[in-house]
């Protein structure tokens, strides 16, 4: 287990300090984060938080997993490392084509 933890189910007017704030109760938070998306700069109703330890994620995982937190019982688990998802397009059309041949 590494120390990195996802925080799912969360409500959308928490920041990530709101986060770093609840998590300091299960040990050092070393760091945490609300992801946002990209164009709206609203949060995605997620996030992740790094513990100082591993003891210290274990604890906040059987402390806070299906827990309330402002109206919300989020999910804490063992983040993942992300997966390779290859390029992706932002709507600029597929490419390819080119001529059929035969000239």
């Amino acid at each position: 287990m590494n120390n990195k933890l996802y925080v799912g189910n969360l409500s959308f007017h928490l920041t990530s300090d709101d986060l770093q704030d609840f998590f300091g109760q299960a040990g050092t938070v070393e760091s945490a984060r609300v992801i946002e998306d990209r164009d709206t700069g609203r949060s995605r109703g997620f996030g992740f938080v790094e513990m100082s330890t591993e003891e210290e994620a274990k604890a906040a995982i059987e402390q806070f997993n299906g827990e309330d937190f402002e109206g919300r019982n989020i999910v804490v688990n063992e983040a993942r490392p992300r997966e390779d998802r290859g390029q992706r397009s932002r709507g600029h059309g597929g490419g390819g084509g080119g001529y059929g041949g035969g000239w």
